[in-house]
Formats: structure tokens, C-alpha cells, sequence
């Protein structure tokens, strides 16, 4: 059968760019995982998943759909999460098993209820998907590849084959051992007379035994002397069976005895060494990354904020289109009891408004605002809900982010070489279609040298055309955008700005010339240390 992915179309090979991992350190991703899955090895394999950034907007819109359907059906996410925990438990169970003894009668039992479970397995994929009405591509090719597993390799034969087989092994009850004795009366040899298809008797065995006693005085008032029970085991309770050369014996006389019945249960089972017993798992994780996303999308919608389906745009168009957006990272604090007041924004990119200059007072959200961009890109290019009331957006070919570094890196070249190194590095792999995202970049030196590089920057970031958030503290290089956007480029820079009310940060943000004045104005009334404030204060001392 056809390759299926849950993530692919057929027809299309990935051809994504992989995430830094300082981008996935400055997106706090790993924090934001923490609230998708509770298992280590889960985020893992989330993570590995997301940080591939497929930009094709045929895939992603692929996506969109499989995961639209994985929302719209609770129940389809709960019992394919079970069915899918049980496949998987089955696999281990194959890869341990190994036929090494073509008679060995304990193996081909193990195999047999190994297969029954699988078909009960599958069975139970095959219904729980034709129960619920899906609409992606995505689950319908799942569905009809399950279907053909099921239908059209012998499942309802090899179902009763192994139900049949199952009954024949299940039916061996008991043996009847010959045993020879040394002059000693010790075993000395064993070997199978009968197989039986019950089990002894244990007063009819006795019985006879006690019959064929009285023929042996002597033992016989050996015998009688002491309670005899003929069920108890022929090997010593300080050894195993294994250990035990008696019961060595006895188990490859079984073996043996049992090859022409080992035989014929292998040949039934031969028609089927062609399905293709574990093709399924291959989906384990594209299934489990969409249910641990859609769980956790319901969760935030059940909070009552919104989770929307992004519209794809072509690439080329390089726009963004979003209606109460919101900071996941901050909204799922509420998921853990947190009073949060979200705050939502609208927020574009477009050919007049590419390229943002954020500016805005100190803890004033630009940080936030920043890893906000960034994240919404990053679900929906893999085709999850983002945090919106609507959004509609053309795909980057990767993100790049420009965050202060640890200080331990900056030893060699110091802060200022290391940022200016990171910045060049990011201008060497970017392209026109990709996110920059720029946090307090050239801080770490003084606010001439620091203003004068970051001109360099913008102009750099308008001639290559790429969508930007360049957060900063430095209001002058937003105050006069007209000689930069002179230049020659596709996109526009804009000034963009959070806002201040009364002293009090908002986080709203908004297109707007630079107010680094008037935010010092607000915060300096609202602690009272205007000069007229001051002034007021030395009158009244």
C-alpha cells in the first residue's frame, strides 16, 4: 500500500527549514509544552515535530483540515488515543518476539494471542473511524487504508484461524508421562505416552495408584506411613523448572512430541506472513501530536478564549491579517487557577506595514508582544488553532530571533561583538519570506553606538524585505522613518507602540509614532515626581 501521512499529502516530501535552537529558547516553547502533554517523551516528540517548519501552504492547509477533524470529535480523540496506547504495546510486544525454535509449541502460543489482540486492535480502529463523519483528506485516506487492512487481507479468516487454533491449544489439558527408574527407583528417562484434553482426576489417579500399590508390599508399607499426593511437583521448589535436568527433559519431550501440531497451526498462519501487522504505529505519533494540541485547544476555548483556524494565504503575498490576538504563554497560567486579565490586539504585516518598530516603556509587554508574533506563525504553519478571534496569514520560510544571549557567550567577543556576530549570521540565512524577530537588540552599549548600528539594521531589514518585529528602547530610530523607507525594498516600515493610560501599561498595541516622552510624563505623574509635583512637596515641607 501507498505511503499515508497525516502530515503529507500524497505526492508531497517535506521541505521545511528546522528551528534554532535559540529560536525554540526565545519562544519559550518548551514552557508553553509543559501545558500540551504531562509526558517527557510526548513534548519530545511534539517539539520535534513543530520545530520542522513546513512552509507550503498546500501542506498546511493539509493539516489545517486533519486537525479540524481531531477538534470537532471528542470521542474520536479518546478512543483513538486508547487504541493507539494498545497498538503500540503490541509492537514492543512484536519486536520481542523471536522465533528461533521452528517446534517451540510456547512461542507460537504467545504469537497467536498476540495476533488475536492485534486484530481486536484493528477491529476497533476500523469502527471507531467509519463512526465519526470525517472531512480531511488526511483521516479519509487513513480511513480507507484501514479499511483495506481489514477487508482485504484475510482479517475475518485469520480471525477465526486463530480463534480455531487458540481452542486446539487451549483444549491441552494433561499429559501422560512414562518414566523409566534406575535400580535405585530415581527417574532416569521421560517421555509423553498421551495428550489429553482433560485434566486428571486426582481421586481416580490415586485410586489406581493405591491398587497398583498393593502388588508392592514393601513400598507399599513404605507408603502407607505417610500421606501421599501424587499432584506434587517432580522438580524441587529450591530450583526452577529450568534449572531442573527432570523437567529439561520433560520440556523438549513435549516439544518434540508436539512438532506435527506445531506444524500444522504454522502452516494456517503462513496464508498471512504478507499483512503487514504493525503498518499502523507508523501514525502513533502524527495522531498523538494532534490530540494533545486539540485537547489542549479545548481546553482554552472551554476557559473561554478563543482558538481559531487560520486561513493560509499564498507566500508570496507576505501578509498577516489577525483579530484579538493574544499571549498563549500568559493565558495558560489560567489553566492552572491563575487570575489573568488577556489582553487582545489586532495586529497586521503588510506591504506598508512589513516592518515594525516596537517601542514602548520598560515591562510594557514588547517581550511578550514579540514571542506572540513568532508562536502564531509556528502553530499555524503546522495547522493548529492559534490564539485569535480570526486570522489570516501567508507562511514564512523560517524564524529567526535576535534575543540578549547568556553572558557566558559573550566572554570572547564581548556583548556588543557577540550581538553584532548574531545579527550578521541571521542576514546570511534569511530570505525575503522569513519572520525576523528582534528583542531589545543593541542595549548592551551605549545608546550612540547602539542607535547608530541599529539605523544600519532597518535600512538592511527594508532592502531584504522580510517580515520584522524589532523591539528597542531606542524611540529615536522610529521617530523618523521617511529617509528609510525612501529606500528601495518591498515592505514599509512602521512604528508600533504599547500603550500607556494614565501611568498604567495596557499592553495594547498599536500603529503610532513613538511617545517615549509622554510615557516618562505618565509614569513620573503617577508617582508624583513632576517638578510641579516636586515643587508642591518642598512648599508643604
Amino acid at each position: 500500500m501507498k505511503e499515508i501521512s497525516l502530515l503529507y499529502p500524497e505526492g508531497k516530501k517535506p521541505a521545511c527549514k528546522t528551528l534554532s535552537d535559540e529560536v525554540c529558547s526565545n519562544l519559550s516553547l518548551d514552557f508553553l509544552f509543559e501545558y500540551v502533554s504531562g509526558s517527557e517523551h510526548e513534548r519530545k516528540m511534539i517539539k520535534e515535530m513543530m520545530v520542522n517548519l513546513e512552509s507550503d501552504p498546500e501542506v498546511i492547509r493539509y493539516r489545517c483540515d486533519v486537525f479540524e477533524d481531531i477538534v470537532s470529535f471528542p470521542e474520536l480523540r479518546k478512543k483513538m488515543t486508547e487504541l493507539l496506547d494498545r497498538l503500540d504495546f503490541l509492537k514492543t510486544l512484536g519486536k520481542n518476539y523471536v522465533d528461533d525454535s521452528a517446534s517451540s509449541i510456547w512461542q507460537l502460543v504467545n504469537r497467536l494471542r498476540e495476533l488475536e489482540a492485534y486484530i481486536d486492535v484493528i477491529s476497533e480502529i476500523y469502527r471507531t473511524l467509519h463512526a465519526h463523519p470525517v472531512k480531511s483528506e488526511g483521516l479519509n485516506r487513513l480511513k480507507d487504508y484501514v479499511s483495506k487492512v481489514y477487508n482485504d487481507s484475510g482479517f475475518a479468516y485469520l480471525s477465526a484461524d486463530i480463534k480455531e487454533l487458540l481452542t486446539e491449544t487451549d483444549e491441552i489439558h494433561s499429559i501422560t508421562l512414562g518414566i523409566n527408574l534406575d535400580s535405585m527407583l530415581r527417574p532416569v528417562e521421560v517421555g509423553i505416552m498421551s495428550i489429553n484434553r482433560e485434566k486428571f482426576d486426582h481421586a481416580g489417579i490415586l485410586g489406581r495408584f493405591n491398587r497398583f500399590v498393593e502388588f508392592l508390599p514393601v513400598i507399599g508399607d513404605i507408603l502407607d506411613s505417610k500421606q501421599v499426593d501424587v499432584m506434587t511437583r517432580i522438580h524441587s521448589t529450591s530450583a526452577s523448572a529450568e534449572d531442573d535436568p527432570l523437567m529439561q527433559n520433560l520440556c523438549r519431550t513435549v516439544t518434540n512430541m508436539l512438532k506435527p501440531t506445531v506444524k500444522n497451526l504454522k502452516n494456517k498462519l503462513s496464508r498471512y506472513v504478507n499483512v503487514s501487522g504493525y503498518s499502523l504505529t507508523s501514525f502513533i505519533p502524527e495522531f498523538t501530536f494532534y490530540i494533545r494540541w486539540a485537547d489542549f485547544c479545548s481546553r482554552m476555548i472551554d476557559l473561554g478564549l478563543p482558538m481559531t483556524r487560520p486561513e493560509i494565504l499564498g507566500v508570496e503575498s507576505k501578509s498577516l491579517s489577525s483579530k484579538g490576538l493574544y499571549d498563549l504563554k500568559l493565558a495558560v497560567r489560567k489553566l492552572d487557577g491563575g487570575k489573568i486579565d488577556v489582553v487582545s490586539n489586532n495586529f497586521e504585516f503588510s506591504n506598508e506595514n512589513g516592518i515594525y518598530i516596537m517601542t514602548g516603556p520598560n515591562r510594557g509587554g514588547k517581550t511578550t508582544f514579540t514571542q506572540t508574533v513568532g508562536i502564531l506563525f509556528l502553530l499555524a504553519q503546522n495547522g493548529i488553532y492559534v490564539p485569535a478571534e480570526a486570522c489570516s496569514i501567508s507562511p514564512c520560510d523560517n524564524i529567526f530571533t535576535h534575543f540578549p544571549a547568556d553572558e557566558n557567550k559573550t566572554v570572547d567577543l564581548g556583548r556588543l561583538g557577540e550581538e553584532s556576530r548574531r545579527i550578521s549570521e541571521i542576514f546570511s540565512a534569511a530570505t525575503g519570506n522569513s519572520l525576523l524577530l528582534f528583542n531589545e537588540s543593541l542595549a548592551t552599549t551605549s545608546f550612540t553606538e547602539g542607535l547608530y548600528i541599529a539605523k544600519d539594521v532597518v535600512r538592511a531589514l527594508r532592502r531584504l524585505g522580510a517580515r520584522t518585529v524589532f523591539n528597542t528602547h531606542m524611540h529615536e530610530l522610529a521617530a523618523d522613518l521617511e529617509p528609510i523607507n525612501s529606500l528601495d525594498g518591498d515592505l514599509k516600515v512602521a512604528s508600533l507602540i504599547t500603550g500607556v493610560h494614565e501611568g498604567r501599561r495596557s499592553f495594547k498595541v498599536y500603529i503610532a509614532p513613538p511617545e517615549g516622552i509622554s510615557y516618562a510624563r505618565d509614569i513620573a505623574r503617577k508617582y508624583g515626581v513632576t517638578f510641579e509635583q516636586l515643587e508642591r512637596s518642598i512648599k508643604s515641607a
